[in-house]
């Protein structure tokens, strides 16, 4: 079964980070990356750019409407995703606690519902 672990952290942060601390974060994900892709379970996964140019879509009364942004003000954004091939949830959410946000911002783990 496929799962999605949707990657939120407190965009913020990130920038308060230094170049060093940049490049150790970096490298914990493509140690994760390696890590999933040899034990078969890395379907899919990417980062996103930052909130600032993301644009909400609505559709009301058969009228467009944008927004700039996301769509809702959180303490955390969506930064990125992970789809997970895993025999189950638990199996779901042992590979998302690996995940290297996990330790400061969350992880919220979905099963697809594949029509």
């Amino acid at each position: 079964m496929q799962y999605l672990a949707l990657i939120y952290a407190n965009e913020a942060d990130q920038d308060n980070n230094t170049p060093e601390q940049g490049k150790e974060i970096f490298a914990k994900y493509m140690a994760f990356n390696e890590e999933a892709k040899a034990a078969g379970v890395f379907v899919a996964g990417d980062a996103l750019m930052p909130t600032s140019t993301a644009t909400t879509v609505r559709m009301r009364d058969g009228k467009l409407l944008t927004t700039d942004g996301p769509f809702a003000e959180t303490k955390e954004q969506l930064g990125g995703y992970y789809m997970l091939e895993c025999k189950d949830l638990d199996e779901a959410i042992r590979w998302a606690a690996k995940i290297p946000t996990s330790v400061h911002g969350s992880i919220e783990v979905r099963p697809l519902l594949v029509f």
